[in-house]
Order: structure tokens, then C-alpha cells, then sequence
């Protein structure tokens, strides 16, 4: 159990019988004999829970209380005092103790009190973790029509109930964060936290700082201890987009995470274990970096142990109709417009285009199109000129034209273009006025 009980208590037979209580549950349970001991221990490593007689030698329970909560506020406190020095306890809850108990004491009341503590640190943990990862959504919607996709949800659905790392690849775009958030609300993790940072966005101190939190003092602006991702992902999964752009400083502390599964804050001393699983994504060719020496082989080799690639949206065409039919209803709310649908133009254009920013093209080209469509049915109109023009036909054996009809139905959709403007539908064509007349009244 992750869970760490420092005990201060200058009585040896209760400090022993507490030892017992405490580890017999199971708790990770350090001891001292006195104020000066349990302020050395306090000083060098973390606790959850401090556990101090309020009366002990060289420093007091009521000192080992206003320097643990200096050093980190998460620390709660439970103080041990005697009958006749209940004034002294309640000084103490003034000063952020959690509670207190007087002796003599039951220990299986103890015991349960320390529980309530634990339940309560693990439950708090779950929120930080909810409240971090902004905007979830535990519906992660799933919409994949095309083979390609069905096999890779058929990939995760095989390791449900494994705990491996498991890496990403695909062009920018393409949905590695979507697919992170299936392998979550799929894995024997789902109630646990899913949290995601894009290692692209900070900068190594500040990218350090989030990932492992750091320690009070560790450097100009901590005024105080802060947990970082990989500390309050425990038991959960932490996303890691943009793998490929972390410093080889913090490639290293990665990696002693995913090895050994634990790590020191920034400016800590002493290792603190988790258990996160980790999935990590990236648009660049790792093994090249590797060859190159920008990236840890032994990081890339833990962190693939299942290799999962997306393929761009261009290579998955079934996907396009069903995709924009969702990003429809998802941003229409926002619209207070009624569109039904696409008109068979519009999706198309949409199916014949390459989509070079994949899924989130898709997405920004529909939220568009709502923006501008003034008709029930989203139009070819509402779609980027460029992508129109782009669009290239596709060929139906029971529909072929001649070269002549296509360049007529282009002229004419140009013409279209540009509200009837002859002069202006030409002057792109790259023809006369006349030629385009002469094309447009060829029957």
C-alpha cells in the first residue's frame, strides 16, 4: 500500500504496539523515538499521515506539526495527547492538525482513524486528477466504419486486460488522443484517473516540474510542495503526446518511472513509488530520432511494448460520412441552427479531399460549415473554396463522362463559384469570356 506513516511517540510500548497495529494493515509505517528523530525523518522525505505524542523530548508534537505542514500541506496530521492536556490538542487543530486522540487510546480506534485518512488522500487524489485533466469525458465516442479502424479497436479490446505501455503512432491529427481515452475506459483501469499532458507545450523546467511535481524551495517560485502528473496519476493511466520532444534529462526520469515505478520530485531526495500505466504518442519517426540520438532507445523499446498505428483519415474513407455526421450533432448546439445533414456535393467534396490535417481538418471544416450554411442541409458552399477546387472526381463505372461534359460541369460549378460572374469564373479558368460561353452552351 502507497501509503507512508511516520509515527512519533517517546513511549517504546506504544510506539511499538502502534508499529504493529499500523503494518498489520498493511501501511508502509516509519518510527522515532522523539521530537529531534521523527524532525530529521520529516525533513528528508514524505508522509501521509504524521502520527506524534504531543509531549516528547527536544521538540515537541506541536513543532513536528507547524514544520511538516511548512514543508508540505498534504501531510495530515492525527496527535497523540494525554487526558489532562486537551487544551494543548485543540491549540493543535488550530495549527491544521487532522485529529487527535488521548491516551490511553484503543488502537483498533486508531486504526480506523488512520483509514478514514487513507480513504479520504485517495479520494482527494482521484479529484485533483479529475479536475487536471480537463474536459473529461468518460463517453469516449467511438465511431469507426472503416476495416482499419475496426482491426485497431479490435487490438484494444484483445488487451483489455493487459497493463502493458502501449505507443501511438500516425500523423498529426489522426486521433491518438481519442484512442488513448478508449484504451482507458477499456482497461481494467477505468474508474482510476486518465490524465494527458502534450510534452510539445512546456518547456524542460516547466515540463519537469508537471510531470514529477517538486519539492518546497526546489527553485525560485516553489513556495510550496507540489505532486506532479505521474504522482497523482497513480493507479491510473498517464497520456503522453508528443513523446518525441522530451529532453534526454527528462527521458531519464521517464524511464525510471516506466522501469522501476518510482521517481523524485524536483528538488527531492527520497523516491516515491506509483503504479501508472503508461501510453505515449508521436507523429515522428522515433526509431530515425533514435539512430540520430535524440531519443532513448531503452525509453522507446519500454514504452512499446504495443505498438499501435493510426492510419490518416485519406486512407480511411468510410470513416469521412460517419465522422462528419457526429462533428455535425457535436457542434450544432452551439448554432441554434436546424441542419439536418449533408447534401451528396458536400460529402463528396468531403470524401474525394485528402485531408492533410486528418480527423481535426475534418472537425474544423464541419464547425465552419455550420457556422456559414444558411440552408437545412450543409451545401458545398459552406465548404472551403480550396477544398473545392481540390476535390477530385471519382470515377463510377455506370457514370462516365466525356472529357467534354466534365469540362462544362467544371465550368459551370466555377461559374457557380463566383455568384455568375463570367469575367471572374474565366479569369481563373485561364480562358476567354467567349471560350467560356462556347463551353457553357455546348449541349
Amino acid at each position: 500500500m502507497n501509503f507512508k506513516i511516520l509515527v512519533a511517540e517517546d513511549e517504546e510500548i506504544t510506539l511499538n504496539n502502534i508499529l504493529d497495529t499500523l503494518k498489520e494493515e498493511g501501511y508502509t509505517v516509519s518510527i522515532a523515538k522523539d521530537g529531534k528523530e521523527a524532525s530529521q525523518k520529516i525533513e528528508g522525505e514524505y508522509f501521509d499521515v504524521l502520527i506524534t505524542d504531543i509531549k516528547m523530548p527536544f521538540v515537541t508534537g506541536i513543532e513536528l506539526l507547524e514544520k511538516v505542514k511548512e514543508k508540505n500541506l498534504y501531510t495530515e496530521v492525527i496527535i497523540i495527547t494525554g487526558f489532562g492536556s486537551i487544551g494543548s490538542a485543540v491549540e493543535a487543530m488550530k495549527k491544521g492538525a487532522h485529529d487527535y486522540i488521548t491516551k490511553p487510546f484503543d488502537l483498533d480506534e486508531l486504526s480506523l482513524r488512520v483509514k478514514k485518512l487513507y480513504e479520504q488522500k485517495a479520494l482527494k487524489k482521484e479529484n485533483i486528477a479529475l479536475k487536471t485533466f480537463l474536459g473529461m469525458n468518460k463517453e469516449v465516442p467511438v465511431i469507426a466504419k472503416s476495416a482499419s479502424m475496426k482491426k485497431i479497436l479490435s487490438v484494444i479490446e484483445g488487451m483489455k486486460d493487459s497493463d502493458c505501455s502501449v505507443l501511438l503512432t500516425g500523423e498529426s491529427g489522426v486521433g491518438k488522443n481519442l484512442i488513448a481515452k478508449i484504451i482507458h475506459s477499456t482497461s481494467s483501469r477505468k474508474n482510476m484517473p486518465f490524465l494527458s499532458i502534450n510534452c510539445a507545450t512546456l518547456n524542460e523546467e516547466l515540463l519537469s516540474s508537471e510531470l514529477f511535481g517538486h519539492e518546497k524551495g526546489a527553485f525560485t517560485g516553489a513556495v510550496m510542495t507540489k505532486q506532479g502528473l505521474v504522482e497523482i496519476a497513480d493507479t491510473g493511466i498517464l497520456f503522453l503526446d508528443e513523446i518525441a520532444e522530451l529532453s534526454p534529462g527528462i527521458q531519464a526520469k521517464l524511464l525510471k518511472v516506466v522501469e522501476e515505478g518510482e521517481f523524485y520530485r524536483v528538488g527531492g531526495t527520497k523516491p516515491i513509488k506509483v503504479d501508472v500505466r503508461f501510453v505515449a504518442a508521436t507523429n515522428q519517426d522515433v526509431k530515425r530520432l533514435i539512430s540520430d540520438g535524440r531519443f532513448r532507445e531503452d525509453l522507446y523499446y519500454r514504452l512499446n511494448v504495443m505498438e499501435i498505428d493510426i492510419p490518416p483519415l485519406r486512407e480511411r474513407i468510410d470513416d469521412i460520412k460517419p465522422l462528419s455526421a457526429y462533428f455535425l450533432q457535436k457542434h450544432l448546439p452551439k448554432s441554434n441552427k436546424k441542419i439536418t445533414g449533408f447534401s451528396k456535393e458536400a460529402i463528396d467534396i468531403l470524401i474525394n479531399y485528402s485531408f492533410p490535417g486528418n480527423v481535426r481538418e475534418l472537425e474544423n471544416i464541419i464547425e465552419r460549415a455550420i457556422i456559414l450554411e444558411k440552408t437545412s442541409m450543409i451545401t458545398p458552399e459552406s465548404i472551403p473554396q480550396s477544398i473545392r477546387l481540390l476535390q477530385i472526381e471519382t470515377l463510377d463505372p455506370d457514370k462516365l463522362k466525356t472529357a467534354d461534359e466534365l469540362v462544362k460541369e467544371y465550368a459551370e460549378k466555377v461559374l457557380k463559384m463566383f455568384g455568375g460572374n463570367r469575367s471572374k469564373a474565366a479569369e481563373v479558368l485561364g480562358i476567354s469570356r467567349t471560350s467560356l460561353w462556347k463551353i457553357l452552351k455546348e449541349e
